[in-house]
């Protein structure tokens, strides 16, 4: 499995590229690539394609390959992008049908190192955690090492923003009775039988949840908080599975009340997930990349593709290298994670006891 670089800090960013107008369709910008590739290989994928679910993107509509890359770099010949919904198992099914007829070098997940674990979990829904797992758990067995990652790329604030999202989001999927990220999961599994590469593709969430809080007013970060605590403790439930919403849906939800949240927490993924897909070492001289992602991504990250003419680089995707020594990261960091790390444990516990209470 490959993951990108991991930055040390969003400490700058430079979007290297604006969100698509409003004028842009993926559907109609790729249909007839997609149409043609699907009615000469394999005709069972024509009703995902006429969905809009499947498009392809052939090199050529990427432009050439900018001169920084290594003159021995060649992006993939075509880039293929299935939209999935994270609480579906129809979402599930279709990743294995195309990636068993496409049969690609590479599998691109909307996952980061911290979440990677998401594709390993139990598809049983019975017998979940209380916290159901979805795109903000604090993966891995190890909780501490999980908490002094999220410190150091996005800070601890990102980091209390990601439990107090974690638990929110579980509750307000927790109508849905699915188990979150099949479709990750299908991908894992179909990749190993194949032999293809899995790649983690999005921004490691640490930075998006840091770069979200620094888009936002004091005034607004408040609300923010308060507005999670009361969803939190609120009594009210999701009564069946079409109330579910998506982390998609989360992210436009909180977006309408702070618009400025659109940038880091949709824009500024889709452009990065854009570079995993047809920039990043992974796919290097790959024939063939299949990407795995939301259905609500599919135009910035389409847009970011054909838009793009050598301005998607790593360094502007996720910030630049903190100027801080070394030593005094260490002594820094040091006592940071461990009164940090300790009171967000004590958090993560609070909240697991409020959502015990909420249902009972």
């Amino acid at each position: 499995m490959a993951a990108g670089p991991t930055p040390s800090t969003a400490a700058s960013f430079r979007p290297p590229l604006p969100p698509p107008p409003p004028c842009f369709d993926y559907r109609s910008a790729s249909l007839a690539d997609t149409r043609a590739s699907v009615a000469a290989s394999d005709p069972a994928l024509a009703g995902l394609v006429e969905s809009g679910a499947l498009v392809r993107v052939p090199r050529r509509r990427f432009g050439a390959v900018p001169a920084w890359r290594p003159p021995d770099f060649a992006e993939p010949e075509d880039v293929w992008i299935l939209g999935t919904s994270h609480l579906s198992a129809e979402s599930a099914d279709e990743v294995e049908r195309v990636l068993r007829a496409v049969r690609p070098d590479n599998v691109v997940v909307e996952l980061c190192r911290s979440r990677a674990g998401i594709m390993y979990a139990s598809d049983d829904a019975s017998g979940e955690p209380l916290l159901k797992s979805n795109m903000f758990s604090l993966g891995g067995t190890k909780f501490f090492g999980a908490v002094n990652r999220s410190i150091n790329l996005g800070g601890q604030s990102a980091l209390a923003l990601r439990l107090l999202l974690a638990v929110f989001s579980s509750k307000i999927s927790s109508g849905a009775n699915r188990p979150f990220g099949e479709e990750f999961r299908a991908a894992r599994r179909v990749s190993e039988d194949i032999g293809a590469q899995l790649v983690l593709g999005d921004r490691p969430i640490e930075i998006t949840l840091e770069r979200a809080l620094k888009s936002l007013s004091w005034d607004e970060k408040t609300k923010l908080v308060i507005s999670l605590f009361r969803g939190i403790t609120s009594t009210t439930h999701m009564p069946d599975e079409k109330a579910a919403v998506s982390p998609y849906e989360l992210y436009e939800k909180l977006s309408s009340s702070y618009p400025s949240l659109l940038q880091p927490l949709i824009h500024e993924r889709d452009m990065f997930m854009a570079w995993s897909l047809k920039r990043s070492k992974a796919v290097n001289k790959s024939k063939t990349v299949v990407g795995v992602i939301g259905k609500g991504h599919m135009n910035g990250v389409v847009y970011a593709l054909i838009s793009d003419q050598g301005d998607l680089r790593f360094r502007d995707l996720v910030g630049r290298e903190s100027s801080e020594t070394w030593a005094s990261s260490v002594v820094k960091g040091l006592v940071r994670d461990t009164v940090i790390g300790l009171a967000l444990w004590a958090l993560y516990e609070l909240l697991q006891a409020a959502a015990v209470h909420i249902k009972l």
